[in-house]
């Protein structure tokens, strides 16, 4: 009877609350992979973002609307305007990418320093972590200075969006730390 009231109230109202996630990290970093996978739940071959692909995903009763947005420098300087409402960012790093690590960080302080996501909680997937070469969690965590957030919950998940691993682990994160929770 009260899943009954609960669907009839979601319908009367237009629905379950909409969660807002934004997708943001450095191009080829595997962001819209990872989005795929999440709502497909299949690795699906994919191009540059030339701008933002959104899709919904119902994950555990809950409605998210995930925004993966393109991550070459020039669409870089964009992202901000897509953080009003965010409850989430999820922040993919390819994790055999050295030599952009000190990007992923300047775009993480970024986002620590928005007043438009001071109430939103951080993830961060180190992608590809199936690659023999990739730097671990504990050298991601540390080239991005994590010790030093006080301001934001936050969290750095190891994964490889191509298979999944560690992608439902993530949203299990998302899911008990946004702020409306």
């Amino acid at each position: 009877m009260g899943m009954l009231f609960s669907s009839m109230w979601d319908r009367l109202k237009g629905g379950p609350k909409q969660h807002k996630i934004v997708i943001i990290g450095n191009a080829n970093a595997g962001k819209t992979t990872t989005l795929y996978k999440l709502v497909l739940d299949e690795a699906i071959d994919t191009a540059p973002t030339l701008g933002s692909n959104v899709e919904e995903l119902v994950y555990k009763n809950i409605k998210f609307v995930m925004w993966d947005l393109g991550g070459q420098e020039s669409l870089r300087k964009t992202w901000a305007s897509y953080y009003t409402s965010s409850e989430a960012i999820i922040l993919v790093v390819d994790s055999t990418d050295r030599e952009r690590m000190h990007l992923n960080r300047e775009e993480l302080y970024s986002i620590l320093n928005s007043e438009e996501l001071r109430s939103a909680c951080i993830l961060i997937f180190a992608n590809k972590q199936d690659v023999a070469d990739a730097l671990s969690v504990s050298e991601i965590s540390r080239e991005l200075n994590l010790a030093s957030i006080k301001t934001h919950p936050y969290h750095i998940q190891p994964c490889c969006a191509l298979s999944g691993d560690g992608l439902l682990e993530g949203l299990d994160w998302i899911t008990a730390n946004m702020a409306s929770g």
